[in-house]
């Protein structure tokens, strides 16, 4: 009976493993749009999403999705500990995504019209398990952003267009400014600075929804990495100049943590611009709302047609043609956690998710660029067949630099010797090695992350180093997430993810665009 029972457990142990290690296969790294889609079956879009969206619309989306979170809801909460200091919390976090925005750019090209953003990159790189994981932390972000800004849009309707609304800021509220108040700017030293940049995060989570709109572009190979770079940096210009103004405008421990900017005005006797703001408020908390549950229903509908989630998230309404059920399913989601939870809460759990997923993408463009051992031309460089191969090696120089980068980042927030600090970011350095010397990297004919291996490395050091200064709370929220993850996905996700029985490999699921359309 117990050798039963072993065997069982082996076996049971044997098809997760199996499961877990499977990959989507990716799009091919070099050609044009056509070839794109004809080795991948030529699916067109019909029976899919609807192409609407050009350049322009996904901008304003990108921008849509992250103005109304960093600006209207997290500015007060993290100038509360960082003093006037947030505006360098702000210029920080643009600094960790702008190589994070760059690899998001070249694997939107390299993925024309594959929706699932990094899901669908983690998917197609590393394996079924990662990307499920993937999904999960930074779907759980969303919720909690979607919930946070709800609760704050709350605020200003008691109190009582976006994009304009915070020009009206920055040009009303300099006149405003008393210099002073940005005396001390760093009132409680540099960490809750470094911490408070972990926490705006979030609020450059625009490049994220413009990806996961893939499938509803018009010319997704072209547009998309211009709709990502430009949202970001549109963003992070505007978030630096209203953070100026509001921390000069009132004593950075009088701004509200639900409605800052409206209070800012009140306190200086401004009573119509806060109605204003208040407003302007309510419309763009409604469209970075709107647009986070948009960005949630596509990456339920990725799952849905996996089959890692129950297969009505992959419902389309014939009339519509958008996900009914996704949609209907995140936006009670939303409110629920909005009735529970208040903004500061909801804002120490979030971002780890954003962190942790953004590392994944910039791992994976590192991964899809390295030659495989039989695409080296000299022989001789190989490694020995039975060591390990460039591709093991190159994964694990990535998790010793992504322990490293969080390790320097505990002993920085604890006060450790800076010694330590100094030995580890040599074991980086020396990590970095292999990366730079024994691997050989192909450009892809899309667009291109410049600085490959070095910049999206860094880039996974930094995010990890960023990760060590987040609440405790987002410590257990992230372990609490994995665990439940991995067991949904052990009983539900492996058997019913949709494969090929025979040869093991995952049937083209994702609507593709047609050849005309990438051609244009």
């Amino acid at each position: 009976m117990a050798a039963s029972q072993r065997l069982g457990v082996r076996s049971w142990w044997s098809q997760f493993s199996s499961s877990a290690t499977r990959i989507k296969s990716a799009p091919p790294l070099f050609g044009n749009g056509t070839t794109h889609s004809k080795r991948l079956g030529g699916i067109s879009s019909d029976g899919g999403l609807s192409r609407k969206l050009g350049l322009a619309d996904l901008i304003l989306l990108g921008i849509g999705a992250s103005i109304g979170a960093g600006i209207f809801v997290v500015t007060g909460t993290v100038a509360h500990d960082a003093g006037p200091a947030v505006v360098v919390s702000f210029a920080l976090a643009a600094t960790a995504c702008v190589p994070n925005a760059l690899s998001y750019a070249e694997l939107s090209s390299r993925f024309p019209a594959l929706v699932g953003g990094a899901y669908m990159y983690s998917y197609s790189t590393f394996n079924e398990l990662t990307a499920f994981l993937v999904f999960c932390h930074l779907m759980l972000d969303y919720h909690i952003g979607a919930a946070s800004i709800t609760r704050s849009l709350a605020s200003y309707l008691v109190t009582s267009l976006q994009v304009s609304i915070v020009l009206m800021v920055i040009a009303v509220g300099s006149f405003e400014v008393d210099t002073s108040n940005w005396t001390p700017f760093t009132p409680n030293g540099l960490t809750p600075v470094i911490t408070g940049a972990t926490v705006v995060f979030f609020a450059y989570v625009g490049f994220d929804a413009v990806a996961n709109s893939a499938e509803e572009c018009k010319n997704p190979q072209r547009d998309l990495p211009i709709g990502i770079l430009v949202s970001l940096f549109v963003c992070a210009g505007l978030y630096v100049a209203v953070c100026f103004v509001v921390t000069g405008m009132v004593p950075y421990i009088n701004l509200g943590g639900d409605a800052p900017l409206a209070n800012a005005f009140m306190d200086k006797g401004l009573n119509f611009v806060s109605i204003l703001i208040s407003v302007g408020a309510v419309c763009g908390l409604t469209t970075t709302v709107l647009v986070g549950l948009y960005v949630q229903s596509r990456l339920y509908l990725g799952l849905g047609r996996d089959g890692l989630l129950p297969a009505f998230f992959a419902k389309i309404d014939a009339h519509h043609q958008t996900p009914v059920t996704a949609q209907v399913w995140v936006g009670s989601v939303a409110a629920i956690l909005a009735g529970f939870f208040n903004v500061s809460h909801l804002s120490h759990i979030l971002s780890v998710g954003c962190l942790a997923s953004y590392s994944i993408v910039c791992a994976c463009v590192v991964m899809l660029r390295i030659n495989t051992e039989n695409q080296w031309q000299d022989g001789e460089d190989q490694l020995p067949q039975k060591g390990l191969t460039r591709w093991n090696e190159a994964v694990l120089c990535m998790l010793g630099i992504s322990l490293c980068g969080f390790l320097v980042g505990l002993c920085y927030r604890t006060g450790g010797p800076v010694t330590y600090e100094i030995v580890l970011l040599v074991i980086m350095g020396l990590l970095l090695i292999p990366l730079l010397t024994r691997q050989e990297y192909r450009r892809p004919s899309g667009f291109a992350c410049p600085w490959v291996p070095l910049l999206p490395v860094l880039s996974i050091g930094f995010n990890m180093f960023l990760f060590a200064q987040l609440h405790w709370e987002a410590w257990v929220r992230f372990g609490v997430v994995t665990a439940i993850a991995v067991l949904v996905y052990a009983f539900y996700g492996q058997y019913n993810a949709t494969t090929n029985a025979s040869s093991g490999e995952h049937s083209p699921l994702y609507h593709q665009a047609s050849v005309e359309d990438l051609d244009t």
